[in-house]
């Protein structure tokens, strides 16, 4: 495998506004592709929007989701490959002939759709069904993955996709800055960001507090330590509907180190250079190739009772 450039971004999307945000889509990857990055990943529903969605219903989900690989975004997405030569990952709401409804995110490069992933613990909004499949494809020689935000959490379907032979996994958010029962944890001042030029103080400390970067770093880093991969973490700034996020796009190398993050308020990106090298010197390699299945196949695979309880969706009614 050879070296490649990849770019993760940030940026504040237009909640329903696809023109809009795909415009901005198309800055970012004109000026990342301008600094010799070959991809670049966009968070999750970074087309569409996100937080929104818990008010729409089936037929405004419908109305905004789209067919993939022919609907209009996809189409934009290759144009955008294609006139700046750089592979572009970004997600938005899927709808299939059977109206089914997915959380989606694509890999598109100047040819088309390269992959597609369906979120595997959808919950933003009632009407959406779950993936059931893993996503593993090439991309420029390296085999890679994409887990979108809570399917990361589990910490089975990190280690599945590397069985795989994902070597680099995009892990598109939309996350932090909600509440939770974990100590810590809360929405952030909407006010704290119409005021950031001003006071970017006390913005900054809620951005990085327990609120936001210091949970990240409780677990995000483990992922890629413990399976010897590339993380490719992108998640907006600024208000996704009535909710603040905070950024921290970050790339994360096989050791767990940050390698590049996002650290300004703006609309942005950073870039690093991916290397096989790390792939074989980091200690997961080792741990991977030391595991014992037969201890913990059947303990690991026994069927139990799938529940996800998801209470920060609606801060109006404090939940």
């Amino acid at each position: 495998m050879d070296k490649i450039r990849i770019s993760t971004a940030q940026f504040e999307n237009k909640s329903g506004d696809k023109a809009y945000n795909l415009d901005v889509i198309e800055k970012l990857s004109q000026k990342a592709s301008a600094e010799d990055s070959q991809v670049i990943a966009f968070h999750e529903c970074s087309i569409t929007g996100y937080t929104f969605a818990r008010r729409l219903s089936k037929k405004q989900m419908l109305d905004l989701a789209e067919f993939i690989p022919e609907g209009e975004s996809i189409l934009r997405l290759r144009k955008i490959a294609k006139d700046y030569d750089i592979v572009v990952l970004a997600g938005l709401f899927e709808k299939d002939e059977n109206d089914n409804l997915f959380k989606a995110y694509v890999c598109v490069d100047k040819n088309g759709l390269v992959a597609k992933f369906r979120k595997l613990h959808p919950f933003i909004n009632p009407h959406l069904t779950a993936g059931d499949s893993y996503c593993v494809f090439n991309l420029l020689g390296w085999k890679c993955g994409i887990l979108i935000c809570y399917d990361n959490n589990i910490v089975e379907n990190v280690r599945a996709t590397k069985l795989l032979g994902a070597d680099i996994i995009f892990m598109p958010h939309v996350t932090m800055c909600t509440p939770s029962t974990r100590p810590g944890a809360g929405f952030v001042d909407p006010k704290l960001w119409v005021n950031r030029e001003i006071d970017p103080t006390s913005l900054r400390l809620e951005f990085d507090g327990m609120k936001g970067r210091k949970w990240l770093m409780k677990w995000l880093p483990a992922r890629a330590y413990d399976n010897a991969i590339y993380a490719i973490f992108s998640n907006p700034i600024g208000m996704d509907d009535d909710q603040l996020k905070n950024g921290c796009s970050m790339i994360i190398d096989p050791f767990g180190d940050v390698i590049a993050e996002c650290r300004s308020f703006d609309d942005s990106f950073v870039t690093a250079t991916i290397t096989p090298e790390k792939l074989i010197q980091a200690g997961g390699t080792r741990y991977i190739q030391a595991r014992r299945p037969e201890l913990y196949r059947e303990i690991i695979g026994q069927q139990h009772q799938s529940e996800q309880k998801v209470v920060w969706l609606d801060p109006d009614k404090n939940l």
